[in-house]
């Protein structure tokens, strides 16, 4: 077997991506955290519901640092999931598709899911 038909080894911590490359990464692990979200989801919807127990029980969960760091965590999973997708989805009509727009309206995603992210945990947790 000669040398050049050998795999090649990606040490894929060396690798840089571009930022449309980033933005398109964390889209796919925005869709994971967001399929794992549901049970969760499913679950605290349900203990909110079973009587004002329950409900007191959800609230003190969203009040505990964790609880916090995980609503901030699906906000902006959702935020970056559907601002990509809107992005992904101007990509494929073939707007934005130069080196520098697709740049800048990945940095634009990027900004934007924070931000909007911040804002809807602040409106959901004060």
């Amino acid at each position: 077997m000669s040398r050049s038909a050998r795999p090649v080894y990606l040490n894929l911590f060396k690798i840089r991506l571009p930022i449309p490359g980033v933005v398109s990464f964390m889209h796919r692990v925005s869709g994971v955290l967001l399929v794992l979200f549901i049970p969760v989801s499913i679950f605290v919807l349900e203990r909110s519901l079973a009587g004002a127990t329950g409900f007191a029980q959800v609230q003190s969960w969203f009040a505990h640092p964790i609880g916090i760091l995980a609503a901030l965590a699906f906000f902006w999973a959702l935020m970056h999931h559907l601002l990509a997708g809107l992005r992904f989805l101007l990509l494929d009509l073939d707007i934005g598709m130069e080196p520098g727009p697709a740049r800048t309206t990945a940095w634009a995603v990027i900004v934007s899911a924070v931000i909007v992210a911040a804002l809807l945990a602040l409106r959901w947790l004060t």
